[in-house]
């Protein structure tokens, strides 16, 4: 029997391209005014300031929003400002990247599959992301979530499919999370012992080892009846 249902976010219930893109766009314009300096270093700039801060705090890299803002510190600091007025500089830019992160356009039928669901299975998310699911509204439907920086590591590490599975008081058998990434959600989530739901929206000629594949979140209540049936 099926008790607990987790679900990956970004690309999932919502395009995180769409979204991080205008969300980065805003942050822009939030400091052209204030650190103009900024626009004008070159992409490789950019890209060695984040590549050193992820080398001198390697485990950085599971904590999405603490990495991109101390990536934001050390470009600004990069651009003549002191240390301290970097960081004031930085979390301000920062904010406003998190307002328009969480300003999401769901895709069809999400939010009616997830109301569906959450009268039938306790839910939660699982992201290797920075979107928070009770700032999005979605705690009407989560009972819970980790991300990877709670857990210290990212999908397809099974840490965050067992800290959900724990949390629930459910065994692996009980168990069934539903993601896009054949790797980061298939393959961790069946190496932590789940059965798996593969949403395919983009119609990719992959086959990862998933328990049942949709091509529309609208078919998921189905698709969850069928993986339970073959559980029973």
């Amino acid at each position: 029997m099926i008790r607990l249902v987790t679900f990956d976010l970004d690309n999932t219930l919502w395009s995180v391209d769409v979204v991080i893109g205008r969300a980065e766009r805003r942050m822009r314009d939030w400091l052209r005014p204030r650190v103009p300096e900024y626009q004008r270093l070159a992409k490789e700039d950019h890209a060695a300031l984040r590549d050193g801060v992820i080398a001198d705090n390697p485990g950085i890299v599971h904590d999405i929003s603490l990495l991109r803002e101390r990536v934001l510190t050390e470009t600004i600091e990069h651009c003549g400002y002191s240390r301290s007025r970097a960081a004031e500089l930085a979390a301000g830019a920062f904010a406003e990247f998190l307002d328009w992160r969480h300003r999401i356009d769901f895709f069809a039928g999400a939010l009616d599959v997830l109301d569906t669901l959450s009268g039938s299975y306790t839910l939660a998310s699982l992201t290797n992301g920075n979107a928070d699911f009770a700032r999005l509204g979605l705690d009407r439907y989560f009972s819970f979530g980790y991300c990877a920086a709670d857990v210290g590591a990212s999908k397809p590490h099974t840490a965050m499919f067992e800290r959900a599975m724990v949390h629930a008081g459910v065994s692996p058998g009980e168990a069934v999370h539903i993601g896009d990434h054949e790797i980061d959600d298939v393959q961790g989530a069946t190496a932590a012992g789940m059965a798996t739901v593969w949403v395919n929206l983009v119609g990719s000629d992959a086959k990862p080892d998933a328990t049942a594949t949709v091509t529309s979140l609208t078919q998921l209540p189905a698709a969850l009846a069928d993986v339970e049936s073959r559980m029973a």
